[in-house]
């Protein structure tokens, strides 16, 4: 029993001492965690002092920098003010100096200038004393020559221009006259010669100029189909294709007109594939219109092609191509362009050849002196200009460009080219037969020749003949005299160059004839 009390007494002594023991060790470990946290803090702070010490360092030295900086740059700036100040300065300087030197020689030229006006007025003082002297002694003279010629000196001037005015007048037309015919004695044969051989050589069909195409129907069902319900189809079509197209009370036909003769021809193919078609509305219209207009734009392109393969020019543009294809379906009096083009380019040829010039050349000069008129009712002005402009634009000869321009004599001829093209337009158009003309057209221009002529003093008649190609003067031989009569002649042809339009040339007569009659008795 003491023993088990022992043990016990043992034991609870071991458990007191062990939480005695635990107790020192935990209080232990706490000491030295609080001497730890302690020199952690320590530490943090002087780690923090010292951040803060270099921090403060780096922003002094930053100012310090941009202190030093900004000094610098405002030294810089003073420095380049000082500099311009003293630019400016030796300026002032040398502008001063060059207005002194300015108002020195302007002076210097004043001193001259009186000096000179001085002289000056001395002069002009003799020479009025010399002058009234002079007139004096004209004025003595005129007196004498008056009471010897028994005239004043008006009238002897007058009547001394007159003398010379008609003394030159006939010296000129006699000068006049014997050039001419002096030219024509040589020239006059080969002219012929080579122009018969032209024409002969080049012959082409001409067509009607017409502005309308005639359709004909089926029956008078496919009228009605192509007007439409209210007109619908006929106002389509007409906005499609840009023509007028006429429906009357004349059965089996419509009528297609239109100034463009492409756009005539076009909207009259795309008539007939609708009429042949059958379905007649506003969509298959428009479908139909640009489907023919396309066709047509490859047709254009085909002839233009031939014409050029045709008179062998070599190779050409192709907006020049398609031009001429136009060229198709344009007439002018009654002349299809694009036959007469190509008869021009072959006339041009064969004069060329006869003249040593280069043919092939003056063949193209030819074929596209008239390709302005494919497109002149589209753009301004004239079509020597409009087409000069467009072959200038596709790279043609220089030589090209001013036959085209020139073949009507608006601007300069400026080489045989242009003359050659000039006369083969004219050949082609006024041959017999080439171009047809209205009655009403033919009879004012007859009348225009015969009122030309008759203004003029001395005439007695004046017929036109030839069909207009000729006008003949009877002038009256009293009033009218032989050198007279050929200065007579040729102002009336100038007027009618300058007043009337007409093809090819109208040649002027003038006949002066004395008639001497007696009676025996």
């Amino acid at each position: 029993m003491d023993n088990l009390v022992v043990g016990a007494l043992a034991g609870a002594a071991g458990v007191a001492a062990g939480f005695a023991l635990k107790h020192l060790f935990a209080a232990a470990r706490a000491k030295a965690a609080a001497d730890r946290l302690t020199a952690e803090a320590e530490s943090i702070r002087q780690k923090a002092r010292a951040d803060a010490d270099h921090i403060k360092k780096d922003a002094q030295l930053a100012a310090k920098d941009e202190l030093l900086k900004l000094r610098s740059e405002n030294e810089k700036r003073l420095e380049a003010d000082r500099h311009e100040a003293r630019d400016k300065e030796r300026a002032l300087q040398k502008k001063e100096q060059l207005l002194d030197e300015r108002e020195s020689a302007h002076e210097k030229r004043q001193r001259m200038l009186s000096d000179v006006e001085a002289t000056v007025a001395k002069r002009q003082e003799a020479v009025r004393v010399k002058d009234d002297e002079v007139t004096k002694l004209l004025d003595e003279q005129r007196s004498a020559l008056s009471r010897v010629a028994g005239m004043t000196v008006d009238e002897a001037k007058t009547a001394l221009l007159d003398k010379i005015r008609v003394d030159v007048a006939e010296e000129e037309s006699r000068l006049i006259a014997k050039s001419e015919e002096k030219v024509r004695a040589t020239v006059d044969e080969r002219s012929k010669d080579i122009l018969s051989t032209a024409i002969q050589r080049v012959a082409s069909d001409h067509a009607t100029e017409i502005t309308v195409s005639v359709i004909d129907l089926p029956n008078d069902e496919v009228k009605g189909r192509i007007i439409g319900r209210e007109g619908r189809n006929i106002r389509a079509f007409e906005k499609a294709s840009g023509v007028d197209v006429v429906v009357d009370d004349t059965p089996g036909v419509i009528v297609v007109s239109a100034f463009d003769g492409v756009r005539r021809e076009t909207a009259r193919r795309a008539m007939l594939k609708l009429i042949k078609d059958g379905r007649i509305h506003p969509s298959r219209i428009e479908e139909i219109v640009k489907q023919t207009q396309g066709e047509m734009e490859e047709d254009l392109n085909e002839a233009g092609k031939q014409a050029v393969m045709e008179t062998n020019v070599g190779q050409m543009h192709p907006k020049l191509v398609h031009l001429l294809g136009r060229l198709k379906y344009r007439t002018s009096y009654g002349q299809n362009v694009l036959q007469h083009s190509i008869e021009a380019g072959e006339l041009a040829a064969a004069i060329a050849s006869e003249l040593g010039l280069k043919p092939r050349l003056a063949k193209r000069c030819g074929l596209l002196h008239d390709i302005g008129k494919a497109i002149d009712h589209e753009v301004e002005g004239g079509h020597p200009a409009i087409g000069a402009d467009i072959a200038r634009r596709c790279g043609e000869d220089p030589i090209v460009v001013n036959a085209i321009a020139a073949h009507h004599e608006d601007v300069r001829m400026e080489t045989s080219y242009a003359v050659l093209t000039a006369a083969a337009d004219a050949i082609s158009a006024a041959r017999p037969g080439a171009r047809r003309d209205t009655l009403e057209r033919y009879v004012q221009r007859l009348q225009k020749l015969e009122e030309i002529a008759c203004r003029y003093e001395g005439v007695d008649h004046a017929y036109a003949i030839q069909a207009g190609r000729e006008i003949r003067v009877m002038v009256n031989p009293t009033k009218v005299g032989d050198r007279t009569a050929q200065r007579m002649a040729r102002e009336i042809a100038r007027s009618i160059e300058n007043e009337l339009t007409y093809p090819g040339e109208v040649k002027v007569t003038l006949v002066r004839e004395t008639r001497v009659t007696d009676y025996a008795r």
